[in-house]
Order: structure tokens, then sequence, then C-alpha cells
């Protein structure tokens, strides 16, 4: 059986959001170790299809490929891992700092049934691409019937 957590807010839990959310940024601002929490981050992705193909193309320079898990099941895709920030010592003083590290997780939804048996996952100059094979639409399957 699997959970879903389903949050009901209100326009209190709102307002103390967008609130923490400012600080966290305005914070953030000045260097990675002011950061409140661990924030998750999206690296951008692009899905494309084929006749016989679905695409999925990850941008995560960056991130070690032990830090990097793809499940695949019928109907989605899910892309997780984790970017290592580079270790600061105390001397640092940030004067920018953009680059988002920490935890992600990214769930596609695909758009045709793939073949299991045939996907492929490469990673070249900070890429993560996702070959899956489509399962033909019209292929039938013979259900075996058993005796009672």
């Amino acid at each position: 059986m699997e959970f879903f957590k389903i949050r009901f807010g209100n326009d209190l839990d709102e307002i103390t959001t967008r609130f923490e959310k400012t600080i966290e940024d305005m914070l953030g601002s000045l260097g990675p170790s002011f950061m409140l929490s661990e924030r998750a981050w999206r690296p951008p992705m692009d899905m494309y299809e084929t006749s016989n193909i679905i695409v999925i193309l990850a941008e995560i320079g960056g991130v070690q490929r032990a830090d990097l898990e793809v499940e695949i099941s019928s109907k989605a895709v899910r892309i997780r891992g984790q970017r290592q920030a580079p270790a600061c010592s105390p001397d640092h003083t940030y004067r920018l700092a953009e680059i988002q590290y920490g935890r992600f997780e990214r769930i596609l939804f695909l758009p045709s049934p793939i073949d299991p048996e045939q996907v492929t996952a490469t990673s070249k100059n900070g890429f993560l691409e996702i070959r899956l094979t489509k399962r033909p639409v019209n292929q039938s399957f013979k259900v075996p019937i058993a005796n009672e």
C-alpha cells in the first residue's frame, strides 16, 4: 500500500511559508552557510519522443554517478540524487551564490507505455540521457486461463 502526504493549508500557512521563503532567500544570497534548512533543487530537464523512443535529458552537472538514482514504472520516471557542495573554509566571503546544491527529485510522467527491458541511461558532459523504447500500441498479449 502506498501513502501520499496530503497537505491542507489555510491563508496563515501560506503567509508563513512565503515569509520563511523570503527570509531564506535573503540569507541564502549571503552564502550557503546562512541557509536555514537544506533546500531541494530542480535540475532542468527536457523530454521528447519519436515514433519509437522517448528521450529524457537532465542537466545534472556536478552530480556524481554514485549520488544518482533512476527508477522507472509503467507510467513515470523518477530521477533523484544529490549534488554535494564544495567544502568552504572559514575565510571565504561569498559575493554571489547561485549554484544550487543538495538533494533533488523529479518525477516525469510518460506520454506512452514503454518496454522496461529496453531502457538505457548514460551520463556525459553534465547531462543524463535516458532512452526508453516505446511498447507497440497494437501489441496484444495472450492471457493464460487457470483451472479452478
